[in-house]
Order: C-alpha cells, then sequence, then structure tokens
C-alpha cells in the first residue's frame, strides 16, 4: 500500500468499531458473513455486544492521571521480559489469507508495530514457522487438540523451537454448529487442511453402529478431556494458557491442572450459542481464581471504553478478533497497526474522563448496568 493510499484509507476511520464498516465495502459477502457471523442463529453474539451496552462507566473529576499509562504488569503476561505497554492483545484468528494475501504475515507486522501481544491459530494461512519470522517477540501459539494426540505434541514443539512464548489451548469448540448466516451467503470452506496441519496424517472416520449417535459417539469420539490438558501443560517449556473458559469450576480445574491462566470466552458466538456473554460471567470467574490469577477475555469488544469494562470486571488484557479481521482486510499491517493504536487511544480517553491513572485503578472504578 502507498503512502497516498494509506492516507486516503485512514481518513475515513474515525474510531476502531469504522473498520468493520469499511471492511464490508471491500470484502467478498460470503467471506464478510463467515467473520460477522456465528454460531445458528447469532444469538450468542448479539449477547456479547449486549453485555458492554448496558454497562456504564461513571465519570470521576478532579483526578490527576497526567501520569497514567495503560501498562499491564501481571507476571504471567510478562513471559519472557516482554513490556506489555497496553492490555490489547490480537486473538488467534484461522485463515486469515481470506481477508488478505499476506494474512497472518501482515497481521505479525502490525502487531510489533505497536507493541500488541499475538496469538497465532492452528488454523493460520500460513505455517507459525513463517508467521514466527514476520513478528516481534510478542507472539503465542493457539493450538487445538489434534485427534492423534502426537499430532497435538508436535505443534506444541514447534512453536517452542520458533521461538513463541506461550501456548493457547482452545477447548469450547471439540464441535462446532454451522454459522447459517455464512451458509445462506454461500460460504465454503477451504477443502485443503490449513497450513500448520499439512504434513499429520488424519485417523479415519470412526464406524458407527446402528443407533449410534453421529455427534455423541462420532464427532466427540476424539474431543479432549482436562487429562488431555494436563498432558499438553507437562510436555510443554511454555506456559500453557486454557481458552473457552465459561464456568467459574472449570477455570478453577485448569489452574489446578497447572495452566498460568484462562481465557474467558464463548469463542465469539461460535461455539454454544446459547451461551452467556464472557463479559458477565468474568466477575465470577475472578472471584472463584482469586485477584492473583491471570484472566483474558474476549468477545463483542469493538471500542476503548469496552477494554475499560473488561478490565473494570475482571479481566487483566483483553483478545481482539473481529476487528483485527477487519482492520486486516482494509489496510494489512498498517490496518491492523492502527486499528489497535485507536483502541489504546479510546482506552486512555476513558480512563482520563473516569479518574483513573492506571489498569489498577480501573479495576476500582464504577462500571455498573445503566
Amino acid at each position: 500500500m502507498t503512502p497516498q493510499s494509506a492516507q486516503a484509507v485512514l481518513a475515513d476511520i474515525r474510531c476502531a468499531a469504522d473498520y468493520e464498516a469499511r471492511a464490508l465495502t471491500g470484502l467478498d459477502p460470503a467471506v464478510a458473513a463467515y467473520v460477522a457471523g456465528g454460531t445458528g442463529t447469532e444469538r450468542a453474539v448479539r449477547r456479547n455486544r449486549a453485555a458492554f451496552d448496558r454497562l456504564c462507566v461513571t465519570p470521576r473529576v478532579l483526578r490527576r492521571v497526567d501520569r497514567g499509562d495503560t501498562q499491564v504488569v501481571h507476571p504471567a503476561l510478562a513471559a519472557r521480559g516482554v513490556v506489555r505497554t497496553h492490555p490489547v492483545l490480537l486473538g488467534p484468528v484461522g485463515h486469515q489469507a481470506l481477508l488478505h494475501p499476506r494474512g497472518e504475515l501482515e497481521t505479525a507486522q502490525g502487531a510489533a508495530a505497536v507493541d500488541a501481544g499475538l496469538v497465532v491459530s492452528t488454523q493460520s494461512s500460513f505455517t507459525l514457522e513463517d508467521i514466527a519470522r514476520a513478528a516481534g517477540p510478542d507472539r503465542w501459539f493457539q493450538l487445538y487438540v489434534q485427534p492423534a494426540r502426537e499430532a497435538t505434541l508436535d505443534l506444541v514443539r514447534r512453536a517452542e523451537d520458533a521461538g513463541y512464548a506461550a501456548v493457547v489451548v482452545t477447548v469450547d469448540t471439540p464441535i462446532q454448529a454451522p454459522g447459517l448466516r455464512a451458509l445462506r451467503a454461500g460460504f465454503q470452506p477451504a477443502s485443503a487442511a490449513p497450513a500448520n496441519l499439512r504434513n499429520y496424517a488424519q485417523p479415519p472416520p470412526r464406524t458407527l453402529g446402528a443407533g449410534d449417535s453421529r455427534i455423541l459417539g462420532g464427532m466427540m469420539a476424539e474431543a479432549p478431556d482436562f487429562d488431555d490438558l494436563s498432558a499438553v501443560i507437562e510436555a510443554a517449556g511454555l506456559p500453557v494458557w486454557v481458552k473457552g473458559v465459561i464456568h467459574p469450576d472449570d477455570a478453577v480445574e485448569a489452574m489446578k491442572r497447572g495452566a498460568a491462566g484462562v481465557v474467558v470466552s464463548n469463542h465469539g458466538g461460535r461455539a454454544l450459542e446459547d451461551a452467556p456473554a464472557p463479559l458477565d460471567v468474568l466477575p465470577r470467574v475472578r472471584a472463584a481464581l482469586g485477584e492473583g490469577a491471570a484472566i483474558l477475555v474476549d468477545g463483542g469488544i469493538s471500542s476503548g471504553a469496552d477494554v475499560f469494562k473488561a478490565i473494570a470486571c475482571g479481566a487483566d488484557a483483553v483478545l481482539i478478533g473481529r476487528l483485527q479481521a477487519w482492520a486486516l482486510s482494509v489496510a494489512g499491517a498498517l490496518g491492523v497497526g492502527h486499528m489497535v493504536k485507536l483502541l489504546r487511544e479510546e482506552l486512555e480517553l476513558c480512563m482520563a474522563l473516569a479518574g483513573a491513572a492506571t489498569l489498577a485503578d480501573i479495576r476500582r472504578a464504577e462500571v455498573a448496568p445503566c
């Protein structure tokens, strides 16, 4: 993208959320439907957004914030000495070549330019090794447990060898219901395996007997359990996070098994359609784990004020999914970096008007139903 064309793109973007409208003018409609949509009729997607809209932040006046900052100080979020200057990480988004020819390579460059943590998907369009070469040091690898468990452990080894600082095991989509919006728009997922999985043989489908459930006895036959999580934690020479936790008891069990932290998430509304919004359950998870535990959250975040609300409700930092996808499709690395910059400035504006000089102050801020 030339400086002139970049200037034209950015001139249309006034806030981070503007990237969605801009992206929808240029993306293939079927791809846009896939990115925007969720499971079924998207009740979970709408619930995620509504959870933020229900909360108001109480302004506080005459507070000194001129020496404030947005630095994240939790040690679990500073793996390998990373200084995290703000609480916005880019969550795992697969198949990014649908959005930009250079996909995750551009996202990695954009993240590095604005000190944003990058979580690379197992289902990325490029290999985790290629993405690592394009990325900065603040990179984690998101792992789906594979039907062949030896493939799972090999992915962990590859992430270690490629310099990733943590592994994020996604646990909330052992199966995934179709998104009706994407189906109706004609979206067709790629038939080839993602780049990271092309060298692993897939086990043959399970033979079902008469009366066996196609879902419970078939699709769920190779689904991971807590023992599989323990195996990953024991094998990894890296901190292991657990993504897709909604129930506090599951969060407690994950931490007992040795997880470095949890990500409160309903997969952006792409898992159980009637799951609660992550923001709504976040305070319960925080209460169950205590103040010392490391907690991330995603789902429905579209502004810096939403980041503020998430931290006030108990998160240490947030993951950004759809906004990342929209920004990538609009302007590649430049769009990704600019989107994060806007989110950070929107967060700082909210902090200034709420009298919160640090993220610790946000946790003490008054955030309540409007």
